[in-house]
C-alpha cells in the first residue's frame, strides 16, 4: 500500500459536497439529472408564504435613513453589500450553520466548485461548537501539504479574526488565485494557537483511486462522491473484472461527502435493492433511498476505513454497509454531518442553501451530530505517520486475511 496514505492521519480531538478546493461552505446534497447537478430555480417563492406582520414594518427603512444621514463615511458604503448583508443576516438568524444565503458571486463560485476545476487550498470546513472547523483537507491538496488537519479550528485569516463569522464569509477570505499565500491561525486540540501558511493552487480531484494488490486484495480510495465517481468505478470494474479478488478495502477516510445519487450508486455495488438511507423531513415524513439491483461486489469480503474526516455521503455509505452487515468499519467515529441541503437559486443570481431533511441509516440511526461508530476503533497517531505505518489499514488487511 502506498506510503502517502499515511498523510491522511487525523490527530485532532474534534475534528461536508462538494469538493473543497476553494475551502468549501459546507456540505451540499444535489441530485443528478443527465449527469448535471439539478438546482432548484423558482422566482415565485415569495407567493408561497405570506410574510409575518413583523416584516411588514418600516424598521429597515428607518435603519437605512440613520445610516444614510449620520454615518461618517457614507460615500464609502456599497449599497449592494448592505443589501446582501441584510439578507445574509436574515438567513443566519435561523441558527443552522448549514442554512446560508449566498450572494450572486458566491453562488457562481459554488456551482463551479461542484462541477469543475478551481483554485484554492483544498479543504472542507463547517461550523462546529461555534468555530469554523476543518472537516478534512483534500488528499494531496495545498492544505494537506501545509499540515492542516481535520478538527483544526480557524481563529483568524491573514490576521483578521473570524470567530463568529459565517462559513461563506470565512471561505471568501481564504480562497484566492493560484500562487498566492493565505495565513491561517488555528487551534489544534488543547495546544497553543499556531500559524499555517498555505500557497493556493489549482485543485484537481479524482474522487476514486484504486490499486490491485499482489495478495488479491482490491484497495479502493474514495475521496468524495462527485460527478466522476461512477465513471471511475466503472473503469475500475472493467480493469479488475477478470482478476481474482479475495477481499476489498474501501477507504473513506477524510471523505467529506458529495452528491446523493453518487453515494447511493456506490452503496449499490454491495447492496441489492436494499435501503441505503432514509431522508426524514420536518413534517415527519420519510423518503427511502434504495440501492439498484445487481451488485458487483456483493460476494466479496469488504472492510471500510472511516475517521473524523468522513462526513455526509461517506457516513451514508458506511452506515448502510454496517446496518446490512456487508462490511465491518475500522478507524474512528465519523464527523456527524447528517443533514440535507438544497440550493434555491433566486432571480438575481443569489441563492439560499437550506437544510430540508436529516439522514437516518437503514436501522433508523441518526447521523447528524452523532456520527457512525466503527466496529473496530483503531488509532492513527503522529508517531505512526513518522514511522510510515498505517495501523487502521493493517487492521483491515488482517481482518480480510
Amino acid at each position: 500500500m502506498k506510503n502517502n496514505k499515511t498523510l491522511k492521519v487525523i490527530i485532532s480531538l474534534l475534528v461536508i459536497f462538494v469538493i473543497g478546493g476553494i475551502f468549501l461552505t459546507g456540505y451540499f446534497v444535489g441530485k443528478l439529472t443527465d449527469n448535471k447537478l439539478r438546482l432548484n430555480i423558482n422566482p415565485d417563492y415569495i407567493h408561497k408564504t405570506e410574510l409575518p406582520e413583523l416584516f411588514e414594518s418600516d424598521l429597515i427603512k428607518q435603519v437605512w435613513s440613520i445610516i444614510n444621514e449620520d454615518y461618517v463615511d457614507i460615500e464609502n458604503i456599497e449599497k449592494d453589500e448592505l443589501y446582501y448583508g441584510a439578507l445574509r443576516g436574515f438567513v443566519d438568524g435561523v441558527g443552522d450553520p448549514y442554512t446560508v444565503f449566498l450572494d450572486p458571486p458566491t453562488t457562481e463560485e459554488f456551482e463551479i466548485q461542484i462541477n469543475g476545476e478551481f483554485e484554492g487550498i483544498g479543504a472542507e470546513i463547517a461550523i462546529r461548537d461555534g468555530f469554523t472547523t476543518v472537516v478534512s483537507p483534500i488528499d494531496s491538496s495545498p492544505a494537506e501539504r501545509a499540515g492542516l488537519e481535520a478538527g483544526d479550528k480557524i481563529i483568524s485569516v491573514d490576521d483578521e479574526e473570524v470567530i463568529g463569522e459565517s462559513i461563506d464569509s470565512v471561505a471568501r477570505k481564504i480562497r484566492g488565485p493560484r500562487g498566492t499565500d493565505v495565513k491561517l491561525l488555528i487551534v489544534r486540540g488543547d495546544n497553543e494557537p499556531m500559524e499555517i501558511i498555505i500557497t493556493r493552487d489549482v485543485i484537481e480531484l479524482k474522487s476514486v483511486k484504486w490499486e490491485y494488490q499482489d495478495d488479491q486484495i482490491l484497495y479502493v480510495e474514495l475521496n468524495a462522491f462527485g460527478t466522476d465517481t461512477m465513471s471511475l468505478i466503472q473503469k475500475m470494474v472493467n480493469e479488475v473484472k477478470n482478476k481474482p479478488i479475495k477481499g476489498m478495502v474501501l477507504d473513506m477516510r477524510n471523505n467529506p461527502g458529495g452528491l446523493l445519487d453518487s453515494a447511493i450508486n456506490v452503496s449499490s455495488l454491495w447492496l441489492d435493492g436494499s435501503v441505503v438511507v432514509k431522508e426524514k423531513f420536518g413534517d415527519g415524513t420519510e423518503e427511502l433511498h434504495v440501492a439498484s439491483t445487481g451488485t458487483v461486489f456483493g460476494d466479496i469480503p469488504t472492510v471500510a476505513l472511516i475517521n473524523q474526516g468522513s462526513a455526509s455521503g461517506a457516513e451514508i455509505v458506511a452506515g448502510a454497509l454496517q446496518d446490512h452487515g456487508i462490511a465491518e468499519l475500522i478507524g474512528k467515529k465519523t464527523f456527524g454531518k447528517g443533514s440535507v441541503q438544497v440550493l434555491k437559486t433566486l432571480p438575481d443570481g443569489s441563492s439560499v442553501k437550506v437544510t430540508v431533511a436529516k439522514w437516518l441509516t437503514p436501522k433508523d440511526r441518526v447521523i447528524d451530530g452523532e456520527g457512525i461508530n466503527p466496529d473496530h476503533e483503531v488509532e492513527y497517531t503522529k508517531e505512526d505517520v513518522d514511522n510510515e505505518v498505517d495501523p487502521q489499514l493493517q487492521k483491515a488487511l488482517d481482518l480480510l486475511k
